[in-house]
């Protein structure tokens, strides 16, 4: 009787038969794979990428690989956005950005990063209720972080007028280096690092039931009505 490996031949003669690996090939083979790729990689995209190896091997592979990434050096593995990357250290960061010549324009502001604090401690929640607790107005900080894609529209609040409700992104996970939302800093060390009072990030407004949404306007300025209907 054929063995698993053969069974997935049948099933898919185009499919390209890969022999298994040594311990330490596998390694070098995740590693290249998690460095190589764009965004995070997770763990059911590598069972994917490997699929002639059997699953404990893969995360046998991992560990190994996360105790090599545990030694002084230049990089590291994280986990983020519910995947892995290797990066650099973050204390090397004004070394690297050195060498990218970061320019000043690709540095959110400060308005920008309050806003965002919000959003992610609140989220969902609207541009108003973000004005609310900034005493400003937000629209153009809000383009700003929707072109960025650190946040998006993921609803609308039925409330009169039924204005858009605004959420971080899995971008935003992978640019401030969290694996998800229970990462985020102490309320009260955001708080004191922003000059805002700690009870403004984390009280919520009253809710009514929030609609989903579909694909919404992209023309549409942040906490006003789109053009049409919900999709």
């Amino acid at each position: 009787m054929g063995n698993a490996h053969d069974l997935d031949a049948a099933a898919d003669p185009n499919r390209e038969l890969l022999p298994r690996r040594g311990s330490a090939e596998l390694k070098a083979i995740v590693e290249a794979l998690i460095f190589a790729s764009p965004e995070p990689l997770t763990l059911k995209a590598l069972y994917k990428l490997l699929d002639t190896e059997p699953h404990e091997d893969v995360q046998a592979a991992l560990a190994e690989l996360k105790r090599d990434y545990e030694r002084p050096g230049g990089l590291q593995l994280v986990e983020v956005a519910g995947g892995y990357q290797i990066v650099t250290r973050p204390d090397l960061h004004e070394w690297v950005r050195r060498l990218f010549h970061e320019r000043s324009a690709q540095k959110l502001t400060v308005q920008a990063l309050e806003t965002l604090a919000v959003v992610a401690y609140r989220q969902p929640i609207t541009a108003a209720e973000i004005a609310e607790v900034r005493g400003v107005n937000t629209s153009g900080v809000l383009n700003t972080l929707l072109e960025r894609h650190l946040v998006k529209i993921i609803g609308r609040k039925q409330v009169v007028g039924r204005p858009f409700l605004y959420a971080t992104t899995k971008e935003f996970l992978i640019r401030f280096g969290l694996n998800d939302l229970t990462d985020l800093p102490a309320v009260e060390d955001m708080a004191e690092a922003l000059g805002l009072d700690a009870p403004i990030l984390t009280e919520q407004p009253t809710r009514e039931e929030d609609l989903p949404l579909g694909e919404p306007d992209a023309d549409a300025p942040p906490g006003e009505e789109p053009s049409g209907s919900i999709h």
